[in-house]
């Protein structure tokens, strides 16, 4: 059973071997914003459970199973942006939404949003519709800060 922490690592590894053909240890360590010895005890459980092949010095490698994880995780991620940035949510509370979310849905939840935001992307007047819909809504409403409470 995949963590949180793994998914990232792998979405992680995922991206850096589509990027650059490769992944090492002090990519992910900066990416992440971790320690690269943090970095190498989860290359150690990720080998274990056999999302990676690594040994130290010669680099990582993702086994199929790693691949398809790492793409399901950058897929799944891509698609919570796109759905956020349909609702009008900023780049900024976007980025630590999608970080707080994509971890503890459900893949049934996770196929439905992607309906939906498939839907929307070929119904573009809906979106539309919703935008519009929001600004005038936001004009009738006190405003809101982050936290949920009034503004003043």
């Amino acid at each position: 059973m995949l963590t949180p922490s793994m998914e990232d690592y792998l979405e992680k590894i995922y991206e850096l071997m589509k990027d650059k053909g490769y992944a090492r240890v002090s990519d992910i360590a900066s990416s992440l914003a971790v320690q690269p010895s943090s970095v190498t005890k989860m290359l150690q459980k990720l080998d274990e459970q056999q999302y990676v092949t690594y040994e130290k010095y010669r680099g990582i490698l993702l086994t199929k199973t790693g691949e398809r994880m790492g793409r399901s995780m950058k897929q799944r991620h891509g698609m919570l942006e796109e759905l956020l940035r349909m609702l009008g949510i900023s780049e900024e509370v976007l980025r630590g939404d999608v970080e707080g979310i994509e971890h503890h849905v459900s893949p049934q939840t996770v196929t439905q949003l992607q309906n939906l935001v498939s839907w929307f992307q070929t119904h573009p007047q809906y979106i539309e519709a919703f935008t519009k819909y929001r600004s005038e809504e936001n004009g009738r409403r006190p405003t809101q800060t982050e936290d949920g409470n009034r503004a003043t």
